[in-house]
């Protein structure tokens, strides 16, 4: 089966994610089709297939004869939708486009969901290249683990991941937009929040006394730059984000994510929110900030140890004739958590794009393009 073709019955399942559920998945729904996965790898004579108690899925193509010792490698992609928009009843619609490049056929939904690309191009990419690989005794590559997560899309898909079951020297995620995507940096991330406790009385009796806790809030807002917010910045400059404001005049809490490509920036921008609560409790007091790291640039785990993995996909754009695109990812990726987790992780593209949404959509070529990418790239790794 094409790529395209294994697509189309993926997106039938409805498995959006919920970042307001504490259940690992996020949503019972997921391992619906992380038990069809399961399945159908199986019939495929992938070995060792298993979903987990928390719909995780692993399977191996085992190695070419010869290549049994060779360091195993893992594709990753997710299972799961973003609670942006609605997965659920995706009505596949196929187009034939004639364009300056040549013909497509796009697949896009009815407009009423998103399509679901994110991540199921993915999947379907790298198990029509896993059907390639079984089925073909001349075809090089080590042993491939392959692994299908829940709750990417909620900031989860690798908090319970079975390291062991990964088994693996090094990874890629499937997990991007064009076909020739290489991600392998990301901002370094940390959350903020903001606690702030005013002093309440009637508002015809608090000459002197009140200490209003939204407009001590909104001055802490002042006093970070107005110009390096996502509104404002862009490539590699990091931002500030007020992501909620809660809160009336006894309390008010402001949360914040932090975000910069530079270790040493973000730490800065940490810094200079710990200084605006220093100043407001100078003068009024009643001011917390609360820090935590949330990821880290995956750059760090990657360079210069594992650059092997970067120049073999490289390789493989240059064979195929595509023309690489490295620009660091403006957000995180799962595989920045599992490269600091020891599994050196690079991100590369499906196919996609304007994921999250209505107008999200996908080309029958560049699916068949991206799951070449990934049996070129298990022959370039059929090292010894």
């Amino acid at each position: 089966m094409r790529a395209h073709e294994r697509f189309l019955k993926y997106i039938t399942f409805d498995t959006q994610s919920d970042e307001s559920s504490e259940s690992c998945p996020s949503t019972a729904k997921q391992k619906l089709l992380g038990a069809y996965l399961a399945d159908e790898m199986r019939k495929m004579g992938l070995t060792d297939v298993c979903m987990d108690e928390n719909g995780y899925v692993y399977g191996t193509v085992p190695a070419s004869k010869g290549f049994e010792d060779a360091p195993v490698m893992a594709y990753i992609s997710h299972m799961d939708t973003s609670p942006a928009a609605s997965g659920k009843n995706v009505k596949a619609v196929i187009t034939h486009e004639e364009t300056a490049d040549g013909p497509r056929d796009v697949i896009r939904s009815d407009g009423t969901t998103l399509l679901g690309a994110d991540d199921k191009a993915g999947i379907a990419e790298i198990l029509a290249a896993a059907e390639i690989l079984l089925g073909d005794p001349e075809a090089l590559h080590p042993e491939i683990r392959v692994v299908f997560t829940p709750d990417e899309e909620i900031g989860r898909g690798t908090d319970r991941i079975d390291m062991d079951k990964v088994h693996a020297a090094y990874a890629y995620t499937v997990d991007g937009g064009e076909v020739g995507e290489l991600t392998y940096e990301c901002f370094n991330a940390s959350s903020a929040k903001v606690v702030i406790r005013g002093e309440s009385y009637h508002p015809g009796d608090s000459y002197g006394k009140m200490k209003n806790a939204i407009l001590i809030a909104n001055e802490f807002i002042s006093m970070l730059p107005p110009d390096e917010t996502p509104a404002t910045t862009r490539g590699r400059q990091g931002f500030y984000h007020l992501d909620e404001i809660s809160g009336d005049v006894s309390r008010c809490e402001l949360n914040y994510i932090l975000r910069d490509h530079d270790r040493k920036i973000l730490q800065k921008r940490e810094e200079m929110m710990r200084r605006a609560a220093d100043e407001l409790n100078a003068k009024y007091g009643g001011v917390e900030v609360e820090i935590r790291e949330s990821y880290a640039n995956m750059i760090e785990a990657i360079m210069p140890k594992y650059a092997f993995l970067l120049d073999r996909v490289r390789e493989v754009y240059q064979e195929m004739g595509i023309v690489p695109d490295e620009e660091p990812i403006r957000g995180g990726t799962d595989g920045a958590r599992l490269s600091f987790l020891g599994l050196p992780c690079p991100n590369l593209g499906t196919g996609g794009h304007n994921f999250h949404g209505p107008h999200e959509y996908i080309t029958i070529q560049s699916m068949d393009q991206a799951t070449e990418v990934l049996v070129r790239l298990a022959a370039k790794s059929a090292v010894r």
